[in-house]
């Protein structure tokens, strides 16, 4: 899927899914097509993945039909030009929790080239684009998806106002920081952190955002709040993917042999 298709599915209230790539070998984007997925998610704000590198991961993934979405280091605008410019679909900014953030994400996404004293007059609304330059931006930006992390308690606070910024494509739930924010951390099915997303999922479907959430401790979870409007699925990632196989055959292997094994707790088993 191409990322006019993407913003289109998402914009229709349709479902996504996707996964997070960490491998970033030159043969890998061949394997990852196989899983029919709608596109890929790539991090850049925990991942050491340099500029070259995601350029060509970008490139590549979009030649196979699977929207590249990348989240930058932070939520600063030049960090999301450069994502774009090395072939991004559509950026993620992490730990996004005022509206100004997201105003200011806007321009960099939406109404990219400008910069300067003239995008932020456009962006306060003191002025407005003449009609040859709003059509231009207009065009220029119409394959670009912009997409927020809410993950901490201010974000949820602000919500109202962030999904009211226009050009926000879609919401994406973080469950590490925001459990940890909620003050119950790694606690995914207490009910203060269920309530947290529920209420994200339920108030940006209900102002026409996609939401979604990057979730591996669960699929009924996942399959749950999908059923609640949730339309953007981000599935855990190559790297989990490949320790809980990996860890589940191994320890197979090593039971049925009488070996002792030693789970991801340290834990031994007999």
């Amino acid at each position: 899927m191409n990322s006019t298709d993407l913003l289109a599915r998402l914009k229709d209230g349709g479902r996504a899914y996707g996964t997070l790539i960490i491998s970033t070998s030159p043969r890998w984007p061949a394997e990852v097509k196989k899983l029919d997925l709608d596109f890929v998610f790539l991090d850049t704000e925990h991942m050491s993945i340099d500029r070259d590198q995601l350029s060509w991961m970008c490139r590549t993934y979009e030649a196979l039909g699977m929207a590249p979405i990348v989240r930058i280091p932070y939520p600063d605008p030049h960090q999301a030009t450069i994502a774009l410019d090395a072939g991004a679909s559509g950026i993620v900014a992490p730990y996004v929790e005022t509206v100004e953030q997201v105003q200011a994400l806007r321009g960099a996404v939406k109404m990219r080239p400008l910069k300067g004293q003239k995008l932020q007059k456009l962006l306060e609304g003191t002025e407005t684009a003449e009609p040859q330059l709003a059509e231009y931006l207009k065009e220029y930006n119409r394959e670009h998806i912009l997409i927020v992390n809410i993950e901490s308690q201010p974000a949820l606070d602000a919500l109202d106002e962030i999904l009211a910024v226009p050009g926000l494509d879609a919401v994406l739930i973080g469950p590490h920081d925001l459990s940890c924010s909620l003050g119950v951390p790694e606690q995914y099915r207490h009910h203060l952190f269920m309530q947290a997303v529920e209420t994200i999922i339920k108030k940006a479907r209900a102002a026409g955002v996609a939401a979604g959430i990057h979730y591996f401790f669960g699929v009924d979870q996942e399959i749950g709040w999908g059923k609640e409007g949730m339309n953007l699925f981000i599935h855990a990632s190559d790297m989990t993917a490949f320790m809980e196989s990996m860890s589940r055959d191994l320890q197979i292997i090593k039971e049925g042999l009488g070996d002792k094994t030693i789970d991801s707790a340290n834990r031994i088993h007999i």
